[in-house]
């Protein structure tokens, strides 16, 4: 390849996108440099061609029809900024069959399609990059790849949803209610107005299928996660947490014993001492264990438009590095090992469990009779009365417990008379 300029195709130019043009106008020297060649932003992909910007773009490059990007022999690789899924599906896997390269931000697409967008890049010879699509300018998927090839990993375990870790940082910081600081969250833009996907764990699990697949090595797809939101987490809640030594952080787990995986998406009780229990505000945080390096954190801005954009333009150096080298599609990571997920019998954590109950003799140990049924082993248990109603509040932290032993127990509880509430359930990390 000569240092005749790399041509760009730019898919969106909203808020990541905004960020790319920035960073590939203010930093072309030193872009240049890296990569032999000048980067030029040859068409951009708009809504509305007429609407103000904030940075100065030429008119000419922009176009209201994806499809005259897409199609246009003189780009080399395609920057998907855009969003959306199906219909972006459609230009993604056009782009490849025209033989160029793909870099997006997006998890929705990749967490869905990921496995056929990737099939046909190796099909093409093409690149697919998708950095930007987990952890903003986190670079995790670059290190799973690469900074774990030669270790095998056992556990991811992270904050990747800045939304929700903004919420529980001022519930659990400064007391506020969830219905407040959602309104909160929504007002400073980082909430939607519809946030279901961030507040129900949707985003953040479409995020650990991505990373279960990487990590794995095998074909997580979205309806594998076991996913649960912080729409139930209370007050009450986070102060029994802080009393046991503990902050809820939502967070995505993905385990792997022997070849069985198991990947979800929960509150989580994590104690005060772990690393990830001091990520705060809108900041994500990845923690992955391997069975050589052990214990790593990845810490950084999950989102926002320089962090997301840096992701976005690393990925584009490295494809046009791989343009230089002549080596473009030769460095993806297909899954190639059998998906065997763990049965609830084999999915294993600590549980605590907030029980209000009769406030009479022989409830407790009623209580923990149907634990010792079901032969799981209690590491603490406190009952107290609440001035607040006429029931008394057993509080219980096991040790590790399956899945399928504590839903059993639950089961016992919803039919036991004395039992008048089970008010919370949390996994318990370290």
């Amino acid at each position: 390849m000569s240092n005749k300029p790399v041509k760009v195709g730019l898919l969106g130019l909203g808020t990541v996108g905004t960020g790319v043009v920035r960073i590939v106008e203010m930093h072309q020297e030193d872009l240049s440099s890296q990569v032999g060649s000048p980067i030029v932003i040859e068409k951009i992909s708009v809504k509305d061609r007429e609407k103000s910007r904030n940075i100065p773009i030429d008119h000419s490059k922009l176009t209201d029809d994806p499809w005259e990007v897409i199609h246009d022999p003189e780009i080399d690789v395609i920057v998907e900024v855009m969003g959306g899924v199906e219909q972006t599906r459609t230009y993604i896997l056009e782009a490849l069959s025209q033989g160029k390269h793909i870099v997006t931000a997006n998890k929705d697409l990749m967490a869905l399609y990921g496995t056929e967008i990737l099939a046909k890049a190796q099909e093409m010879k093409c690149d697919v990059f998708y950095e930007a699509s987990v952890a903003g300018g986190i670079p995790i998927i670059r290190t799973l790849i690469e900074g774990f090839s030669s270790d095998r990993i056992t556990k991811i375990m992270g904050i990747v949803n800045g939304t929700t870790n903004y919420m529980l940082t001022k519930m659990s910081k400064e007391g506020v209610s969830y219905e407040d600081v959602l309104k909160e969250a929504q007002q400073l833009g980082y909430a939607e107005s519809d946030p279901t996907s961030d507040v129900e764990g949707l985003d953040a699990a479409r995020k650990m299928t991505i990373l279960g697949t990487l990590g794995f090595r095998t074909n997580v797809e979205l309806a594998d996660v076991r996913v649960k939101g912080i729409s139930g987490v209370s007050q009450s809640d986070i102060a029994y947490a802080r009393n046991l030594g503990y902050e809820i952080k939502l967070l995505g787990i993905a385990d792997r014993d022997d070849d069985a995986i198991s990947i979800s998406v929960q509150p989580t009780m994590v104690k005060a001492s772990h690393p990830i229990a001091s990520v705060n505000g809108v900041f994500n945080a990845v923690y992955v264990y391997g069975e050589a390096v052990g214990e790593t954190m990845f810490y950084g801005a999950g989102a926002g438009e320089m962090p997301t954009a840096t992701s976005v333009v690393a990925d584009l150096v490295s494809v046009i590095k791989n343009l230089r080298l002549g080596v473009n599609g030769l460095k993806q990571i297909a899954p190639h090992k059998p998906k065997k997920l763990k049965t609830d019998a084999e999915i294993e954590f600590k549980n605590f469990i907030l029980l209000h109950v009769d406030d009479k003799a022989g409830v407790l140990a009623r209580i923990t009779q149907i634990f010792t049924e079901y032969e799981v082993s209690l590491a603490s248990v406190v009952q107290q009365p609440n001035e607040l109603n006429p029931n008394a509040e057993i509080v219980i932290v096991t040790h590790k417990a399956s899945k399928e032993s504590i839903d059993k127990v639950l089961n016992r509880f919803e039919e036991l008379e004395v039992v008048r509430r089970i008010m919370s359930v949390y996994r318990v990390e370290g």
